[in-house]
């Protein structure tokens, strides 16, 4: 019990800006215990959730998409966000395997990563201000622990590229840690907003899973900028669903049923 809690305490220091610290006796033990990822998401979640509520009693739909993106990157930093720009920088980049992954490597950010990045967020900015306010508290919530469970997908269907902090956690990962941070994932999501918070959660890891094919086809392999990159695809896919199957498919969440 002591080390997994020591690894929950690491995975706010590996996952957000909280001051927690961090160690290499930390990162092993969250290693060995990378599903706790969600429930680190669930406490971030719920911090964001908190600050959309109070931010939509008194701003309009798309300030408080403003406020929940800046509020995204202060909380869970920008680490996330850089492999994102990595990744896309290599998936741009035209020849080999070699010369893709020596692009992700760079450490000048390309047209590649911008346009990843301008993406990203836009979409995060469209589907946050068109959500509901009653409902964007908890999609919020399911969304962080959906993307956590994804950085999980990733990490265990992967095969690692490189020496690193992702090649730790893709080679610590299998599909045990996968299923059992889904089951609590799961539990979350359906406490939170019912099937709609279990289909965001499955779109999150078919998200993932279609990184791999990225990550595979354009490098040979994965990282851990391909890890974060994850987090912030899967966090966008969840949003969407949520906005899609309530505007659309009808479907509510449990407590306006």
């Amino acid at each position: 019990m002591k080390d997994l809690l020591f690894a929950l305490k690491s995975g706010f220091g590996w996952l957000s800006t909280i001051p927690v610290g961090i160690s290499m006796e930390g990162i092993e033990a969250l290693m060995k215990h990378v599903y706790v990822f969600p429930l680190v998401g669930l406490v971030l979640g719920a911090i964001l959730g908190a600050v959309a509520y109070i931010a939509g009693q008194v701003l309009p739909a798309n300030l408080v998409a403003v406020v929940a993106i800046v509020a995204i990157y202060k909380l869970c930093g920008i680490n996330h966000i850089d492999g994102l720009a990595d990744f896309g920088d290599g998936v741009i980049a035209h020849g080999t395997s070699e010369k893709k992954v020596q692009a992700m490597k760079d450490v000048s950010l390309g047209t590649g990563g911008g346009v990843f990045i301008a993406v990203i967020l836009l979409a995060a900015f469209a589907v946050i201000s068109d959500i509901p306010q009653k409902v964007l508290p908890l999609a919020l919530l399911v969304a962080e622990v959906s993307a956590k469970e994804a950085m999980i997908c990733f990490a265990a269907f992967s095969t690692s590229l490189q020496k690193g902090f992702g090649q730790i956690m893709i080679e610590r990962t299998g599909a045990k840690q996968f299923a059992i941070g889904l089951v609590i994932s799961a539990i979350v999501c359906v406490a939170a907003l019912g099937p709609l918070g279990l289909a965001a959660l499955v779109a999150a890891q078919a998200a993932a899973l279609y990184m791999i094919l990225v990550a595979n086809r354009n490098f040979g392999g994965a990282t851990g900028d391909g890890i974060g990159a994850t987090n912030e695809v899967a966090r966008v896919v969840a949003l969407v669903v949520v906005l899609t199957l309530v505007t659309f498919g009808g479907v509510l969440p449990w407590m306006l049923c």
